[in-house]
């Protein structure tokens, strides 16, 4: 049985909204710039997790930077005309904004890139915050940016505090932060992830939809 959320923070890509084509395209973009091999969706898929500022790197060596000012470009021009929500996201975060349920967000995109998202949208209304890779001290998963979001809730964090996301970095910053981890991931073999095994999930659903029943249940 898990606690009844007191608050509910969400990763965003690819747990309320479907990016993973955009994410793809200005990626290839650059490895293709860069003299690089490109990557199947498969491939970008299982192997994007970290902030660009964590994982360009070791991709880039030296050049990390240069390769980051290249990416964004092919970003921009993708990021909103591709964005798509989530089935049952919009539904999920009005149930919780009905019950009075504190909604964060805690991504690893560029903070200004997840703030256009959300109000391209039209879901400023769900988040009391909104904070994106480079507005902490320290990106997902450390545990900085869930510290950053609820400073100004009022809200301790515990095992009340849900983090929501898709991947096991977003299982990672819950443990860390003693968070209740909830895993939302439509692929049936993702609760058998391997990087999962150190940072298990403390529910599994396969879709936003389970999340709100879930959350109807213990609020009930």
């Amino acid at each position: 049985m898990l606690p009844q959320p007191k608050a509910v923070l969400f990763d965003w890509d690819n747990t309320l909204v479907d990016t993973w084509p955009t994410i793809h395209a200005a990626l290839n973009r650059t490895y293709e710039a860069f003299g690089k091999e490109t990557w199947s969706l498969n491939e970008t898929k299982d192997r994007v997790r970290y902030s660009l500022r964590d994982s360009f790197p070791e991709y880039f060596g030296d050049r990390w930077k240069e390769a980051s000012d290249h990416f964004y470009t092919q970003f921009e021009q993708l990021h909103l005309t591709e964005l798509a929500p989530l089935e049952d996201a919009e539904a999920l975060l009005s149930g919780l904004q009905s019950k009075g349920i504190y909604v964060g967000v805690v991504s690893n995109k560029t903070g200004r890139y997840l703030r256009k998202e959300v109000s391209h949208l039209g879901w400023d209304r769900f988040f009391g915050r909104l904070v994106g890779a480079g507005d902490a001290t320290r990106d997902k998963p450390a545990p900085d940016p869930v510290h950053m979001v609820l400073e100004e809730s009022g809200l301790p964090i515990d095992s009340s505090i849900w983090f929501v996301g898709d991947s096991n970095v977003d299982m990672e910053i819950a443990h860390a932060t003693g968070c209740t981890a909830v895993l939302v991931n439509r692929e049936e073999e993702s609760h058998k992830d391997e990087r999962l095994a150190e940072y298990p999930p403390h529910y599994h659903s396969p879709d936003c939809k389970g999340v709100l029943a879930l959350i109807d249940e213990l609020t009930a």
